[in-house]
């Protein structure tokens, strides 16, 4: 079979294309774009294609770009297909999000593709990754301790985006290049470019394809068709699996929202863990995504299901916090809140929003300290408290004098000798009189402001829900 019919048979195969489709096809001007260019403008009329090519400048090779362009463009002319290029920012957008430059700029790839399908009316995006792409990718991710879903490797059609040469292997490529050379089918000197830092070790990836993969395919002659067959089948099994993990989880969703999911405790608790890990790894991608989560944190995660206590937590990467509730797991991504600053007057009330109460304070006699037997209530010398109070979050560098401790004590540690958890302690409500803590309400007063056998007047602090 020569490889246009392999390559409609991947076609047909995965459902890749059909009539009057079109098609956004990523042109970097290396072997695999060309390749998969000219063979879909083979195919464009059998198909009525409408055809767009794009090239995406990451500007990281300034001194190569400006001849991948002229040859790109050369070539879409030479096919009368319409050529577009997109310029993006690999350094800006890698140090603003911590990403490495090859994980920037597969992301703003991805992103300017869409975009760029969305301007011209493309349905499709077919990109040029191929069977030696694949095994790569498969070797890669055992070398990183990927589990069943990273081993699927590359999707032959994921949305929009298809790769109609994931079934194709580089030497096939290369080899109808010169053939269209000779023809003169190219129509240009030389027949594809060669990227400079594909010949680099410095990346994972190259480093792979240049020293390991030759000696693998030494002893595996056929390794490439391997490996591609052993993807597909653990990509399939992917697949039902996944079908499992979604209708599992549509009976395990009481609430959720863009940024936080609760998931029935009971059945978790009883899960088997081939299952349980997927749900965890779905509903962390509901929330927030996958970059940063490893398993080691899924392995957490079950631990808290399974043998944490109701109100313990996990802190993951990116902002995810793992609740255990009574009778639900809480993921979310959402901000702790924190509360904003109030003015309390003596004897008055201010409704707190942010935490959802009220405080109340008022004058009393001596024979209000019964009351303050509660975490809810507190009480203090009327003449040590200055009104108006201040109620406020903590800030850095607060501190204050536990009642019945005596020594001054920072409120970070008083807070982690409490156990409160973090994303609970900016919403904790500081009563202040001045710049001094008088009570850290719900919680514990400040030494300093106690009643004494001199106290004539008492002003006591109650908590309430707000209504």
């Amino acid at each position: 079979m020569d490889l246009i019919g392999k390559v409609k048979a991947t076609i047909k195969k995965h459902s890749m294309l059909r009539e009057k489709d079109r098609v956004l096809a990523g042109l970097s001007g290396g072997p695999d774009s060309v390749c998969l260019l000219l063979l879909l403008n083979q195919l464009k009329d059998e198909y009525k294609l409408g055809l767009h090519a794009i090239y995406i400048d990451h500007g990281l090779r300034p001194e190569e770009i400006p001849d991948e362009i002229k040859f790109c463009k050369k070539l879409c002319e030479n096919l009368n297909i319409p050529f577009i290029t997109k310029s993006v920012d690999v350094i800006s957008y890698a140090k603003e999000l911590g990403l490495n430059k090859q994980e920037a700029a597969r992301e703003l790839r991805y992103e300017s593709f869409e975009d760029v399908a969305l301007e011209t009316g493309a349905n499709k995006i077919a990109l040029a990754h191929n069977a030696d792409d694949q095994t790569e990718t498969f070797f890669m991710r055992i070398l990183r301790g990927s589990g069943q879903k990273g081993l699927s490797g590359i999707p032959p059609v994921r949305g929009k985006i298809i790769r109609p040469l994931i079934e194709t292997e580089r030497n096939e490529i290369e080899k109808f290049l010169l053939q269209n050379a000779e023809r003169r089918t190219l129509n240009a000197e030389p027949p594809f470019m060669v990227d400079s830092s594909n010949i680099k070790k410095d990346y994972f990836r190259n480093w792979l394809r240049l020293t390991v993969m030759p000696e693998f395919t030494k002893k595996n002659p056929d390794l490439i068709s391997t490996i591609s067959r052993m993807s597909e089948i653990i990509r399939e099994e992917d697949n039902y699996l996944e079908i499992i993990v979604t209708k599992t989880l549509m009976k395990l969703i009481p609430k959720k929202t863009d940024k936080t999911i609760e998931l029935f405790l009971v059945p978790l608790e009883n899960m088997d863990k081939v299952i349980l890990r997927r749900v965890l790894r779905r509903a962390i991608d509901a929330v927030k995504g996958l970059r940063g989560i490893n398993f080691i944190h899924i392995e957490d995660i079950i631990g808290l299901i399974k043998n944490g206590d109701s109100g313990d937590r996990l802190y993951l990467p990116k902002g995810i916090r793992v609740i255990k509730g009574y009778a639900t797991l809480i993921l979310t991504s959402e901000l702790p809140v924190k509360l904003g600053t109030y003015s309390l007057e003596v004897p008055g009330e201010v409704i707190l929003r942010e935490a959802g109460i009220l405080i109340k304070s008022s004058i009393e006699a001596q024979s209000a300290e019964r009351k303050a037997q509660e975490k809810s209530v507190a009480i203090f010398d009327a003449d040590k408290v200055k009104a108006p109070l201040t109620i406020r979050a903590r800030k850095d560098g607060d501190f204050f004098y536990p009642s019945g401790f005596g020594k001054k004590k920072k409120l970070q540690d008083f807070f982690v000798d409490e156990k409160v958890p973090r994303d609970e302690r900016d919403k904790i409500p500081l009563v202040l009189s001045g710049e001094d803590i008088v009570w850290i309400a719900g919680y514990r007063g400040d030494e300093r402001f106690n009643i004494t056998s001199g106290t004539k007047k008492i002003v006591l602090f109650e908590i309430k829900p707000a209504r």
